[in-house]
């Protein structure tokens, strides 16, 4: 191994390392106050929870921060290396520049290995853990879901709203009552709408009901309205068997109420809230496996499970994807400044993992697959272009 080997990879190792320990920081942080913050600090959950969900969220950032962090490394030291001439040096000496770099190349693979490793074991794991912290804060107190200014969707096909907090009462309930199999369907309009909707001006928990699974609440000032299909009429004296089949939509009534007070109202949150399965928390000996037991889930259903698993595979490859066209962009850089470096950085990671997004619009596995590996494809040519450039400068 040559000298300028240990010194190329030792600084690129180093900022790797410097920069994952930052991102994840700040990745657990967010995490933390998005996701767990109504139930840790308003569900006054217990220390060991909060700690085991800060080591989850810890290994759950690991899939964006190491390749991040390694892009980040390789621009800001060979930028310092190219603004200090000792690339320059280093070619003078006899070195070329494909001498040069394969240190990092030979570090991109391994973080792409370790990637990999993390993206199909550990990180699903973790997401799993995640979830299950946050479902047991919910278990041991039920009334940590109602948290002001937050949008709760975990309700049994009830969706809440809640504005705030006086004293012992919450104001501002907005409660809608919605038909998941109907809201599937964006094309009935019908389906959309809730079909119940609740407005209240303060209401107070009255008794959390451990066997049904539910919390009672007394409604103050509560204007209800209420959605339903009108019966069809039939003359005195028909069956209804006799009645001739009516195949056009029915109509839909809607009734509208106010109430000063209504107690109890009954909102069911049951075992459906622990019972999500998540394809970002399978491993992909999971999603197989479950796959292979749903042989009766449609198509549509199973195409996001089949893309995570692909998903996986093209973000491990991120490090040595980032390794080709951060090396030349680095050489490139003729500034000091780091602020260079770290915004090239951002913009590259940033339009790398927005094709994530694009995947999950895809609408098919072929579509998706293709998505997903060509920002790979991208910048091994974009970074062997460039690399060509800079060589014979």
């Amino acid at each position: 191994m040559r000298i300028s080997d240990r010194y190329i990879g030792r600084q690129v190792l180093f900022g790797t390392l410097f920069a994952v320990l930052v991102l994840s920081l700040v990745l657990v942080l967010g995490n933390l106050f998005k996701q767990i913050r109504p139930l840790l600090v308003d569900g006054q959950a217990p220390l060991w929870l909060v700690l085991r969900f800060m080591f989850n969220a810890l290994l759950v950032s690991l899939m964006f921060s190491v390749p991040w962090g390694f892009l980040s490394a390789v621009l800001l030291t060979f930028g310092r290396m190219s603004s200090a001439q000792e690339i320059t040096g280093f070619r003078v000496a006899g070195v070329s520049l494909t001498r040069l770099v394969l240190p990092v190349i030979v570090l991109a693979a391994a973080f792409s290995g370790l990637g990999l490793w993390l993206n199909i074991q550990v990180v699903p794991r973790a997401k799993a853990s995640v979830q299950e912290v946050v479902y047991n804060q919910v278990k041991r107190d039920p009334r940590a879901l109602l948290s002001p200014g937050i949008s709760n969707a975990n309700f049994k096909n009830v969706k809440i709203f809640i504005e705030g907090q006086e004293g012992g009462s919450l104001v501002g309930l907005h409660l809608y009552k919605v038909d998941p199999k109907a809201e599937a369907d964006l094309s009935n309009i019908d389906g959309i709408r809730p079909k119940a909707a609740i407005h209240a001006g303060k209401f107070v928990l009255v008794a959390n009901d451990d066997v049904n699974k539910e919390l009672r609440l007394k409604l103050y000032q509560a204007d209800i309205l209420v959605r339903r299909e009108k019966e069809q009429e039939k003359p005195e004296g028909t069956a209804a068997a006799d009645l001739p089949e009516d195949k056009s939509p029915p109509e839909i009534v809607t009734e509208m109420f106010y109430s000063a007070e209504v107690e109890p109202y009954k909102l069911p949150y049951g075992d459906v809230l622990f019972q999500k399965t998540k394809s970002s928390a399978m491993t992909n000996a999971q999603i197989r496996e479950f796959l292979a037991r749903r042989t009766d889930l449609p198509e549509e259903f199973r195409i996001p499970y089949q893309v995570e698993m692909v998903q996986r595979y093209s973000f491990s490859m991120a490090c040595l994807a980032f390794a080709f066209v951060g090396i030349p962009l680095g050489m490139q850089s003729r500034r000091k400044e780091s602020s260079r470096g770290l915004m090239m950085s951002l913009v590259v990671a940033g339009a790398y993992f927005l094709f994530s997004v694009l995947a999950d619009q895809s609408g098919s596995v072929a579509k998706a697959t293709a998505v997903l590996w060509a920002p790979n494809a991208a910048c091994v040519l974009l970074g062997l272009w460039l690399f060509k450039r800079t060589k014979f400068k």
